[in-house]
């Protein structure tokens, strides 16, 4: 049946409050065990509020951002657009959202009008096994709770996490194993796409509901080779996107996900999102804060 995705009916609704400002009307679809507003969703519903300042052929190619302060979700969002630049191929718009009073994320998007070049090239997707073959994040959760060898701290921990709303569909290509703490090379892939459907509609919005997607589990790349510690505080710095080829984010994406630097208390990570017949349509890199504590986690069994 066509159950429209929540993303785009709730979660990335904005109201227009004035030519340039809004308000995020939707509710905070999934809150972070950290009671932090979620990061892509501010990322999608600023370039949602962007994408309202042009005109309907110019696509978005670029998108840079930094997360200034913590969000709130008890509290709606306003998004002020500024008309930085307009130009005949390229289009820039500003975007802060307030909360407060006080700007809690600023971010420019660049808008282009489709032009062709001979100048062309991409790297090769990785070699995967389809999502049809793949379970699903619940139902990997659902077989670890199956082990009665689980600690009862860690089974309360993921029940909660199994009870997360989040409207994205995700299958791990290389589930990590959950029960180990050795360290792990920091790559990822899993496959993912926003739930339910959106159609054939202005590729801004498909682009919109990527930007939500791709901060999902994004920064946790980074603690793979440093699974012995315990989290205290992870949160994104600033976020960047390249839209490179139209895609659907309701259809499957491979999502390549690696970090080539931790240190500082910071991580840096880069991502692919590449369409099922091997076109790269996104690339992604965030940076953020990492502390963890200096005691080594305990045996989860």
């Amino acid at each position: 049946g066509d159950l429209r995705s929540v993303l785009i009916t709730s979660v990335l609704n904005l109201e227009r409050l004035e030519v340039d400002l809004f308000r995020c009307a939707g509710r905070h679809h999934w809150v972070p065990a950290t009671q932090h507003l979620f990061g892509g969703q501010i990322v999608g519903q600023a370039l949602v509020a962007a994408a309202h300042a042009v005109s309907r052929d110019e696509q978005v190619h670029s998108l840079h951002c930094y997360f200034v302060r913590t969000g709130d979700p008890k509290v709606p969002v306003l998004y002020e657009v500024e008309r930085t630049r307009t130009g005949k191929s390229f289009s820039v718009r500003s975007v802060k959202a307030i909360q407060h009073g006080k700007p809690i994320f600023t971010c420019q998007a660049s808008f282009q009008l489709s032009q062709g070049s001979p100048v062309q090239h991409q790297f090769t997707m990785p070699t995967v096994p389809p999502p049809e073959e793949l379970l699903t994040q619940d139902e990997l959760i659902q077989k670890f709770l199956q082990n009665p060898n689980v600690a009862e701290g860690y089974r309360k921990r993921l029940t909660k996490i199994q009870a997360q709303d989040v409207p994205i569909d995700i299958k791990p290509v290389n589930p990590p194993d959950i029960f180990s703490l050795e360290p792990q090379e920091p790559k990822q892939l899993f496959w993912v796409r926003a739930r339910g459907y959106i159609g054939e509609t202005d590729m801004k919005v498909h682009c919109c509901v990527a930007a939500y997607i791709s901060d999902y589990a994004f920064l946790g790349t980074a603690l793979l080779p440093h699974r012995q510690y315990r989290i205290k505080f992870m949160v994104s710095l600033d976020h960047s996107m390249w839209f490179h080829a139209p895609f659907r984010a309701d259809h499957w994406m491979l999502y390549e996900c690696e970090s080539p630097w931790a240190g500082g208390c910071r991580g840096l990570v880069q991502g692919r999102l590449w369409r099922r017949d091997g076109v790269l349509a996104v690339t992604c890199a965030q940076e953020g804060v990492i502390r963890v504590e200096q005691t080594p986690n305990q045996s989860k069994l």
